[in-house]
């Protein structure tokens, strides 16, 4: 591993605790920092360990371990653990699975492409078809359709009222928080809410959610955890696959590749029920844009 990687390796962790540091409290800095600048150290020690070596409380370590992007302290140790291996080894860090940072690019489409094809297979496999359904039909039906999700599920959200608005549904997709509460407070029994959240734990996603919920919606969460906080709020929840992601890895790719899939199972599944408008619709839409496409 050449030293300009071994650079960008030991850096990538913090880099990320930077990044976050505003939104962290100081005793959890402390622990962001800690496991940063010592990970093979951190990831020997126990919860309460960690803990007592910062200064803070287990509840401080776990909170940290999310706001890192991990679901619990368990997930962090097992990262800090592979993280310090790496680093002894003088292997090139992972990006994602078994991509390494100086692998050939034909190696990293070959890989990629099977992680995408694997993650699809495993999101098919795990979809619960009677909550598709009756997430279908409630959608099918719905006066009006709000979808919410932030950052790559924002994307997700977007592509999927893009589709519902081609075959003549109303919906909106919401990534500003405060928008997608404001108008959750309007929906009503016989409108749709859809939250998309890789984690399941998205708080600007889940409020317009409960919002929704609580106004009689009937509410959808696409999310990877479907024991996450989101599903309390759900009337239908959609699994996606989950994948480990490490720390070099710029973006969920796999959360979102499964995202789309469920996503286009769902439009899919709406335009069969509402073939009789929906195809008109549709046909009259690609009218509408030909001339472009002329050009």
């Amino acid at each position: 591993m050449t030293q300009e990687v071994k650079e960008i390796f030991g850096s990538a962790l913090a880099a990320k605790v930077r990044t976050l540091g505003p939104s962290m409290t100081r005793s959890m800095h402390r622990v962001a920092e800690t496991v940063a600048n010592d990970p093979a150290g951190c990831a020997a020690l126990t919860v309460t360990g960690l803990a007592e070596r910062t200064g803070t409380s287990e509840a401080t370590v776990v909170r940290t371990a999310r706001l890192l992007g991990y679901p619990g302290y368990r997930d962090l140790r097992l990262a800090l653990a592979g993280l310090a291996a790496q680093q002894q080894s003088g292997r090139a860090p992972a990006i994602t699975t078994d991509i390494a940072v100086d692998d050939p690019i034909a190696d990293v489409v070959a890989k990629l492409a099977y992680d995408e094809q694997q993650t699809l297979a495993d999101t098919a496999a795990g979809l619960d078809t009677a909550q598709l359904g009756a997430a279908v039909a409630a959608t099918a039906s719905a006066r009006r359709i709000d979808v919410y999700g932030v950052g790559a599920s924002g994307l997700v959200a977007q592509d999927l009222t893009q589709k519902l608005l081609r075959i003549g549904l109303i919906a909106q997709a919401h990534s500003d928080p405060h928008l997608a509460v404001t108008n959750a407070v309007q929906l009503r029994s016989g409108d749709v809410a859809i939250a998309i959240t890789h984690s399941g734990a998205t708080g600007d996603v889940i409020e317009p959610l409960r919002v929704a919920f609580e106004h009689g919606a009937t509410t959808v969460a696409i999310t990877g955890r479907p024991n996450g906080a989101v599903a309390q709020y759900a009337d239908h929840v959609l699994t996606t696959s989950t994948a480990r992601e490490s720390e070099l890895r710029p973006a969920a790719m796999s959360s979102r590749t499964s995202q789309l899939l469920v996503v286009d199972c769902l439009f899919v599944g709406v335009a069969q029920r509402t073939y009789e408008t929906a195809a008109p619709a549709l046909a009259a839409s690609y009218e509408a844009l030909a001339h472009r496409h002329r050009r």
